[in-house]
């Protein structure tokens, strides 16, 4: 039987325990950051050279400028190989998630008041974005997708991938995915040396103007550190699944369970339950689903080192600690998940009932499935248009609004010391008066 923790959120030291589970060690320490350093600086210097010495290093082939491209040919080519399923799926997944993702686009807007000023907001996209797509213990043709499509749909002009290559071989699925969601130019480079190449730029690589897409600690520790030169989305850490459940399908809770697990050795696994038995019987179906897991050596070590299973008096407890865990995935695999929707505050995205496990979400539900993890969900939300498109404050004022205004800004600057600012109102207000 999976050793996995069990708590009671009734015990005197819950809140301790709790805290000790949720604090894993997902951010990067000094030796990772200098490390980190000393990579953008010299692709920053150097380039394309010392960004095929690293992708040698680190990922065991002979890369050149020339045969680090992935073209849009070779793209399509990936698309005609793959099996029909594959690309019916692929197809089925960009058409859900450009549909969903169209619902979040802005639009200007501008409203005139009472003083004769009219303001407003116009919306403009990013011109050039860079994906990270992650290629290292699995390939994730799913986050090519999550990330080209909104993008696409925000209107920007140009997107650019880079992908790590471990001994140079590169996933069909994931050139296919590349190709049928519209992105137009690929790298076979990984790693913090890749995210360098997208803010600086280098002989062959673009320099972008924002970086998205999740990867290990390099590149979440490279992210960190190029924000200001570029955009970022977040910093993602290992990935996460809470599930609040008062009844259900124990051999299904325990999949779910399972689901993020098999990521990584640091992903995190937390099931709160009001149901004592069924903690006892998702228990052993966990073990059950982990004997027939390929990746059962991760997942295993995942839910012993960072799972839970709690046990909660009420519904109610259960959401004030998934509050607390502010989880990337929440299922709620309740018989009423929407009476319990409003005492949800702080997750990244929520599943509805018994029906809907988190992976339908990964793949073609729609909704995005670049999410914010390590209890981030407090203050930030998936990725969507929103993060492909810049809004800009627009201001118009005719005579008769710098007269009924003007007079109360040029104060304001005069109390703050700054007399061209007053100047600038004051010689518009002789004129107007």
């Amino acid at each position: 039987m999976a050793n996995i923790l069990r708590l009671d959120a009734n015990q005197a030291d819950f809140n301790a325990q709790l805290d000790a589970l949720l604090s894993r060690e997902t951010d990067t320490g000094a030796d990772i950051q200098g490390l980190v350093a000393d990579i953008l600086a010299q692709v920053k210097s150097r380039g394309d050279t010392a960004l095929c010495e690293y992708t040698a290093k680190f990922d065991g082939w002979d890369c050149t400028p020339d045969n680090m491209i992935i073209s849009r040919e070779r793209m399509e080519a990936a698309w005609h190989r793959v099996s029909d399923e594959d690309r019916s799926a692929l197809q089925l997944a960009v058409n859900r998630i450009r549909a969903y993702h169209e619902h979040q686009v802005q639009r200007d807007w501008d409203y005139t008041d009472d003083a004769g000023m009219t303001l407003g907001q116009r919306i403009t996209p990013l011109d050039k974005v860079g994906l990270y797509v992650p290629g290292g213990k699995a390939a994730y043709p799913s986050s090519v997708l999550m990330n080209a499509v909104p993008a696409h749909v925000a209107g920007v002009e140009t997107i650019v991938m880079v992908v790590p290559t471990p001994a140079g071989e590169v996933n069909d699925l994931v050139l296919a995915a590349a190709y049928i969601s519209g992105v137009q130019e690929g790298y076979a480079v990984g790693g913090a040396q890749a995210v360098a190449a997208l803010a600086y730029g280098t002989e062959t690589i673009p320099s972008v103007d924002k970086i998205v897409g999740p990867g290990n600690k390099f590149v979440a520790a490279a992210k960190r550190q190029v924000f200001g030169t570029c955009g970022i989305d977040m910093i993602a850490g290992p990935s996460e699944i809470a599930m609040i459940v008062d009844s259900g399908n124990p051999e299904w809770l325990g999949a779910d369970f399972l689901s993020q697990a098999e990521h990584d050795e640091a992903a995190q696994s937390i099931f709160v339950s009001t149901d004592a038995a069924l903690l006892d019987e998702v228990a052993e179906h966990i073990e059950k689903h982990l004997q027939n897991l390929l990746r059962q050596d991760i997942a295993r070590t995942s839910v012993e080192t960072h799972g839970a299973l709690i046990l909660a008096d009420s519904l109610q407890q259960a959401a004030e600690i998934v509050n607390i865990i502010a989880p990337e995935h929440l299922e709620l695999a309740v018989e009423d998940p929407d009476a319990l929707l409003p005492h949800i505050r702080h997750a990244g995205a929520i599943f509805m009932g018994h029906y809907v496990p988190e992976a339908l979400g990964d793949y073609v539900a729609g909704p995005n499935h670049v999410l914010p993890t390590n209890r981030t969900a407090r203050f930030s939300s998936p990725l969507g248009v929103y993060d492909f498109q810049k809004r800009s404050s627009v201001i118009r004022a005719t005579p008769e609004g710098v007269k009924n205004i003007g007079a109360a800004a040029a104060h304001l600057a005069h109390r703050e010391g700054l007399q061209a600012h007053a100047l600038t109102l004051e010689l518009r207000l002789k004129d107007v008066q």
